[in-house]
C-alpha cells in the first residue's frame, strides 16, 4: 500500500500489505452552512447562557482572548459576527480590546496577527499579543490548594466581559482545547502554567486526552471562572479545516457539547494496537513543541516495546521557548520526576512535555524521526533515532520489531484521535522479537 503524507516534499510511504493494520486520518464532513450563518445561529442560541446582547451594554469594557497562529481557529471569519452583535448592543469600538492568548508559545509577528484576525479587525481594534514572561503584565487572582499562584493578564480584571474565541480538537494537556484553557494557558502566567501541565504529566495519555472532563480540566475551569471569562465561541474543524460545528455560551457547558461534535470528527476507530506507528504531526508543524501532538496521538495506537515514526518539517527546529528540550532531551516519567524534584528541572511545563513525549519513546516504546529542520545530532541528542526518510524510518522499525509487524499510518496526526478497539496477544516471530498476528 502507497500512503501519501500532507508534505508535498516527503516521499510517500510504501507499507507492505500483509502489515498494514490501518491508515487513520480524522473525518471530513459536509458544512452546514457558511461560516456566518453558523456563528450567527450559536449566537443566537447560546448553551446555558443569555446571549451576547444582554451581557454587554453600553458602558461595558470588553475583551476578546483569541487563540493564536498555533491553532487553526478561523478567528477571521467568526470575529465580525460577534464584533457586530458587541456594537448593535451599544459598545462602543475603543472599548472593545483583543487579547492574543499564545500561552507559553513564541510571539507572532505582526503579519501573522493581520493573517489571523483579519486586516479590517487587526486594523480597527486594539490587539495585545499576552506574552508569559512578561512579568508587568500579570496579576494575581488566587492560588491552588498547594499554594501555586495563579496569575493572568491584568487585562482580564479590567474588563467587565471576557469572551473566548477558540477551536476545540483532542489535546495532551487539557483532554481538548477551547472553552477554558483560553485563560489558562492562553493568558497565564509562568507558576499556574507549570502547575496545570505537571499535572497532566501524571497521568498516562488515555486518561487525558480526548477525555472531556479530566483532573486537570477541571481545574482548568475553575481558574477561568475565577479570572472572569464568560462566553465561548469554538469552533469545531474537520479534516480539511473547514467549520463544521460552532458552539458559543458558557465556558463550561458549550465545550462540552463541541468536544462531542470534536470527537465525531478526530476520534478514529483503530482495530488492534500497532507494533510500528509512523505518525504525521500536520498540521502541528511549527517546532518540536508542537509537532510533538503527533507522538502523544501515538501513545494511543502503539503497543508496549513498539515504534513511533515521527514524520515532521519543524522548520523552527525544536523549541525557542523552552531551551530545556533540547539541552536536557527525553526520558521516562520517572527519570524527569526526580529532575523535577531536584530542582534541576524548574520550568514545569518544560518538564511536562518532556514527560508526555517520554512516556511515549522511552517508557512505552522507541522513537524514530524523519524530520529536515531538526539537525540528526540533535534528533539523537533527545532521544530519537533519526532517518532520512520515513521508508528508511520503516526499515528500520521492522528490523527492531519483527517483520510481521503491524504498522498504523497516522495521517494528520497532530489532531487525530486514535481509539483501539481490542487488544490482541503477540506471539514471537520467528526472530525472537515480538510480533502481532493478523490472523487473529
Amino acid at each position: 500500500m502507497r500512503i501519501p503524507f500532507s508534505y508535498a516534499d516527503v516521499a510517500a510511504l510504501d507499507v507492505p500489505e500483509q502489515n498494514l493494520l490501518a491508515c487513520l486520518e480524522p473525518r471530513s464532513c459536509e458544512t452546514a452552512g457558511a461560516v456566518e450563518q453558523l456563528v450567527n445561529a450559536a449566537l443566537d442560541q447560546p448553551v446555558n447562557s443569555p446571549p451576547i446582547e444582554q451581557l454587554a451594554s453600553p458602558a461595558s469594557r470588553v475583551l476578546l482572548l483569541v487563540d493564536d497562529a498555533t491553532r487553526q481557529t478561523p478567528a477571521s471569519l467568526l470575529l465580525p459576527a460577534l464584533l457586530r452583535r458587541l456594537e448593535s448592543a451599544g459598545v462602543a469600538r475603543p472599548r472593545i480590546n483583543i487579547l492574543i492568548a499564545a500561552g507559553t508559545h513564541s510571539r507572532m509577528s505582526p503579519k501573522e496577527v493581520e493573517q489571523k484576525l483579519g486586516a479590517a479587525v487587526a486594523s480597527r481594534y486594539a490587539v495585545t499579543l499576552h506574552y508569559w514572561k512578561s512579568e508587568e503584565t500579570l496579576a494575581r487572582i488566587g492560588h491552588t490548594a498547594d499554594g501555586t499562584p495563579i496569575r493572568v493578564n491584568r487585562m482580564l480584571q479590567q474588563a467587565d466581559l471576557v469572551i473566548g474565541v477558540g477551536q476545540i480538537v483532542p489535546h495532551r494537556v487539557m483532554g481538548y482545547t477551547g472553552g477554558a484553557t483560553i485563560v489558562q494557558p492562553g493568558v497565564s502566567g509562568p507558576e499556574i502554567t507549570g502547575y496545570t501541565h505537571w499535572r497532566s504529566a501524571l497521568f498516562s495519555g488515555d486518561k487525558i486526552l480526548g477525555v472531556a472532563e479530566n483532573p486537570v480540566r477541571l481545574e482548568v475551569e475553575e481558574i477561568a471562572r475565577r479570572a472572569g471569562l464568560r462566553f465561548i465561541v469554538n469552533v469545531v474543524l474537520d479534516a480539511r479545516h473547514r467549520v463544521t460545528q460552532v458552539v458559543a455560551g458558557d465556558p463550561v457547558a458549550a465545550h462540552r457539547q463541541g468536544a462531542g461534535y470534536a470527537r465525531q470528527i478526530w476520534g478514529v476507530a483503530q482495530p488492534a494496537a500497532a507494533d510500528i506507528v509512523v505518525a504525521e504531526s500536520f498540521p502541528a508543524d511549527y517546532d518540536l513543541w508542537q509537532a510533538a501532538k503527533g507522538i502523544y496521538a501515538s501513545e494511543l495506537s502503539v503497543r508496549p516495546g513498539g515504534v513511533v515514526i515521527l514524520v515532521t518539517p519543524c522548520l523552527h527546529g525544536v523549541s525557542g521557548e523552552h531551551p530545556e528540550v533540547e539541552r536536557i532531551g527525553y526520558h521516562g516519567f520517572d527519570d524527569v520526576r526526580r529532575r523535577v524534584e531536584r530542582k534541576e528541572i524548574t520550568d514545569l511545563v518544560a518538564a511536562a512535555h518532556l514527560v508526555h513525549v517520554g512516556r511515549v519513546i522511552c517508557d512505552k516504546a522507541r522513537g524514530i524521526m524523519v524530520s529536515p529542520g531538526i539537525p540528526r545530532s540533535t534528533q539523537q541528542q533527545i532521544g530519537f533515532t533519526p532517518a532520512e526518510s520515513p521508508q528508511q524510518a520503516l526499515s528500520l522499525a521492522l528490523e527492531r520489531v519483527g517483520a510481521r509487524a503491524q504498522v498504523v499510518v497516522l495521517r494528520r496526526g497532530g489532531n487525530v484521535l486514535p481509539v483501539v478497539e481490542r487488544v490482541e496477544a503477540r506471539a514471537p516471530d520467528s526472530r525472537g522479537a515480538e510480533s502481532s498476528d493478523r490472523s487473529g
